[in-house]
């Protein structure tokens, strides 16, 4: 595609696991893609900053701190900043209720779309039984998961300077790994369950880094995917529709044609 990048407005945009303070973060790309889309309203829907890891060890590169920037500064020309924390942000739920910086702290929230549908936005992690049951299990989880992505920061490496687009190790494996594939639709099983004794007609969720647009028995169910591996987000149009923006496809189809390539330096 070639010319100008047009600017998209939008009735609501959702972003979940940015994972802010980790290696993984695909912060330049968030932030092309906060460059060029607004809403009236954005969600964020959990596992935004990764509180996780910044315990281990502190990683807060100057893209990150302009990640957060970028979103205050749409708060401050007119968006309504909806934060619902997830499990790796979990610190934000003893600030449920409150607004700091323009942001409001929800544990949980009906949306109510153009068309006057209800959707329940909600990060997910309630609902994981790994999570509820097993918190060790999902600490050590996130270990393999953190090599997992280490592994594709060499392997892309690699693939950038043989001309090939990125490819995401941990990402493949979900959708090969049979007890993944598994959990996956438990777990929208049970989200699209949630809404329904809500009495809502959707749900927007995050947490498993899948993302997804699909009817469940009647429920709308909408995973937002992640800033770490897919870089999708959701976006509900001024009619009441909903897309899934898959920005890193489109930046590889020349959606962006004005930016750059970045030099990579020399080994």
């Amino acid at each position: 595609m070639s010319g100008q990048t047009a600017h998209r407005q939008y009735r609501a945009l959702f972003l979940s696991d940015i994972h802010l303070g980790t290696r993984g973060c695909q912060a330049d790309l968030l932030l092309d893609f906060l460059k060029y889309n607004d809403a009236e309203t954005v969600y964020l829907v959990g596992d935004i900053v990764d509180g996780w890891r910044l315990k281990k060890s502190w990683y807060w590169p100057q893209e990150h701190n302009d990640v957060v920037q970028k979103i205050l500064r749409k708060g401050r020309k007119g968006s309504r900043i909806v934060y619902v924390p997830g499990n790796h942000d979990e610190f934000l739920r003893n600030f449920l209720g409150t607004h700091f910086g323009g942001i409001e702290v929800v544990d949980s929230i009906i949306h109510e779309t153009a068309d006057g549908r209800r959707y329940l936005i909600i990060h997910g992690d309630q609902f994981d039984v790994v999570m509820r049951h097993a918190k060790w299990l999902a600490f050590f989880g996130d270990k393999a998961y953190g090599f997992a992505l280490g592994v594709n920061t060499w392997v892309n490496a690699a693939r950038r300077r043989l001309g090939f687009s990125y490819w995401s190790l941990s990402a493949w494996a979900k959708l090969k790994v049979k007890n993944a594939v598994n959990f996956i639709g438990r777990f929208e099983d049970v989200l699209a369950e949630e809404a329904r004794r809500q009495g809502a007609d959707g749900v927007v969720c995050g947490h498993i880094h899948h993302a997804a647009d699909q009817d469940m028995n009647g429920i709308h169910y909408i995973n937002t995917g992640d800033w770490v591996e897919s870089c999708t987000a959701v976006a509900e149009h001024h009619d009441g529709t909903f897309e899934v923006i898959k920005w890193q496809q489109m930046q590889q189809e020349q959606y962006l044609p004005d930016r750059q390539e970045v030099p990579q330096a020399a080994a």
